[in-house]
């Protein structure tokens, strides 16, 4: 499969749509659909109903957005990086970022 661009527990920021310019940290990702799930992104508004557990109502939660649309956030640089394949002491594969070289893995 190889090295993932984006994996749970990254913080990124949203490059387009509706929440561009947004940061938040990644919950889930989808490989299969190319999406991840991020933190207070894309909310959505779903109707649920009642349970012996839930009260009915209606609850914001964050629905998937495209991988595309979010880059790996550098607090060095203080922006979305892209981001290198580069190895470690142990040679590993380790994700860099190519404006400041910094490590994320």
């Amino acid at each position: 499969m190889g090295l993932a661009r984006i994996k749970v527990g990254d913080q990124v920021i949203v490059i387009s749509g509706k929440d561009k310019g947004r940061m938040g940290k990644v919950l889930r990702v989808f490989p299969n659909e190319q999406r991840v799930l991020v933190e207070r992104v894309n909310m959505v508004k779903k109707h649920q109903r009642q349970t012996q557990k839930v009260q009915a109502g209606i609850v914001s939660q964050e629905a998937p957005i495209h991988i595309s649309n979010v880059m790996l956030f550098d607090d060095k640089k203080g922006a979305g990086v892209r981001t290198k394949v580069g190895f470690d002491k142990d040679g590993r594969k380790v994700r860099v970022s190519r404006a400041t070289g910094t490590v994320f893995d």
